[in-house]
């Protein structure tokens, strides 16, 4: 079965739907405080797929996603490592890391993600929306065809809600932009429903460059998006479905965010087969 471990504490606050996500996709889910993991009680590398979920960790303070990215670069496990050596191991084992919004700022924060330069320095930064507020609703997003991840094989466009003060994507460099333009790890853009893709308020809510709403590393095993597939988990999550289903308009599961939870852990069962 394919082992899911998703992280909470700290102000993280949508690991339950997270976790409900998985479970729909038929795979094993072990919510775990952060400091367990620290105290040595999980061992990272008996998962097959690592998950930052939505939230506020440390109350957004300094920056969306620094105080926890510090905590992982520099805090001692009970083994005497960082738990970013572990991730780090992790990751050249082939295995897959998932971050949604504060999960997603966190892997920036990090320097996972994109990941250009095979280190840890930050190479985007996710800052305050363009419309200075805190942006509640629904959009559209449209996948990246060419770009390489399980996590978002055969979706086009795909409708999730967005709850976020800082989801603006900012590049360090010209170089970044047009290394992750060339790599095709910009994965994820805002559009409107016909699939255009914008930088333009409102169908884009944060006036993140490129129209961003998520990106992969170059392997496509990390994924970060700041809207919210867990929260989209069924056609009754959506805001407009009365209305939908009276003009026969019923989505189907592959429709929603569920989908991308279906993908990974389809992924990772054919692997788990092609091993043994």
């Amino acid at each position: 079965m394919v082992k899911s471990l998703i992280l909470t504490g700290f102000g993280i606050n949508c690991e339950i739907e997270m976790g409900a996500a998985y479970k729909k996709s038929g795979a094993d889910v072990n919510i775990v405080h952060f400091n367990d993991i620290l105290n040595g009680k999980y061992n990272l590398q008996g998962f097959d797929i690592l998950n930052f979920p939505g939230g506020f960790s440390f109350g957004d303070d300094i920056a969306s996603g620094k105080v926890m990215a510090n905590k992982i670069k520099f805090k001692k496990m009970s083994n005497g490592n960082t738990f970013i050596e572990e991730i780090m191991d992790f990751i050249k084992n082939g295995k897959y890391i998932l971050g949604v919004c504060n999960g997603f700022q966190i892997l920036t924060q990090l320097g996972l993600l994109p990941h250009l330069q095979g280190n840890l320095e930050p190479e985007i930064a996710l800052i305050h929306n363009d419309s200075q507020k805190f942006e509640d609703r629904w959009v559209y997003c449209k996948i990246n065809q060419n770009n390489n991840s399980p996590f978002l094989k055969n979706i086009d466009i795909l409708p999730l809600p967005v709850r976020h003060g800082e989801g603006k994507v900012v590049f360090k460099s010209t170089k970044v932009k047009e290394q992750l333009l060339k790599n095709q790890q910009v994965a994820l853009q805002y559009c409107d429903k016909e699939g255009n893709v914008t930088d333009r308020y409102p169908v884009n809510p944060n006036g993140s460059a490129l129209g961003i709403a998520g990106i992969t590393d170059s392997t496509g095993q990390i994924l970060g998006l700041m809207p919210h597939p867990e929260a989209f988990l069924s056609f009754y999550n959506h805001p407009n479905w009365p209305q939908m289903k009276k003009n026969g308009n019923i989505l189907e599961r592959k429709k929603t965010g569920q989908v991308i939870f279906d993908n990974i852990v389809s992924t990772i069962q054919k692997n788990k087969k092609i091993l043994k």
